[in-house]
Order: C-alpha cells, then structure tokens, then sequence
C-alpha cells in the first residue's frame, strides 16, 4: 500500500526554523518526483518545492527562494523541507505528493501527482 506520511510541523516564531519530513511506504521514493505543496487558509493549495529521482533536480517556488531547501535521503525513504527564515505568510498545511516522472518540469500542477499524504500544519508567529 502507497502511503505518504508528513511531520516536522509545529508553531514557530518569526525568523525561525522547521524540518519536515516526508516519509514514503509502499514504494521506493528515489523512484519518483516528490513534490512539497502548501494551502492557507482559504486559499488553494500551491507548489512549494519539489526534487527529481532522474538527477537530483531541485526546484522552488520564488518566494521560498534562499529560504527552503528539498532534500532526499534514499536510505530512510524519506524527502524533507528545511524551512529557515520563517515569515507568518508561510503558515499553511504543508503536503507531499509523488509523481511518476523523471524531472520535476511543471511540479506545480496538482492534478499530475497520483498519491498525497495527509498534511502537516505549520503556523509561524509574528
């Protein structure tokens, strides 16, 4: 069974740090596009960052640019977010999706990732 699994969530002040984890079951994460995307309240859910299995490729959206960093570690199964520099705009629900691809390409396009996991809540303080 296919299962996506976050944490690392949490409240933190502005300025600071949070690690979220993305833990894979079912299949061999370094197989497939991981895609990490985000949803404020009452907004849609967006693309943040996502990281290629074809060459390791990573890709950011701008306003996480310098400040986030998608990582893989092939032997726990596992894809993780740093989150530094935490600004209160970045409080949402954070997820991560797989996708069946080679390269990250569009990463933001929601309906391409077949398996999401169930979320994790990040809210950051001003």
């Amino acid at each position: 069974q296919v299962q996506l699994v976050e944490s690392g969530g949490g409240l933190v002040q502005t300025g600071g740090s949070l690690r979220l984890s993305c833990a894979a079951s079912g299949f061999t994460l370094d197989r497939y596009v991981i895609g990490w995307f985000r949803q404020a309240p009452g907004k849609g859910r967006a693309g943040v960052s996502c990281i290629s299995n074809k060459d390791g490729s990573t890709s950011y959206v701008d306003s996480v640019k310098g400040r986030f960093t998608i990582s893989r570690d092939n032997a726990k199964n596992t894809v993780y977010l740093q989150m530094n520099s935490l600004k209160p705009e970045d409080t949402a629900v954070y997820y991560c999706a797989m996708r069946a691809t080679d390269l990250c390409g569009a990463y933001y396009i929601l309906n391409e990732y077949r398996y999401w996991g169930q979320g994790t809540q990040v809210t950051v303080s001003s």
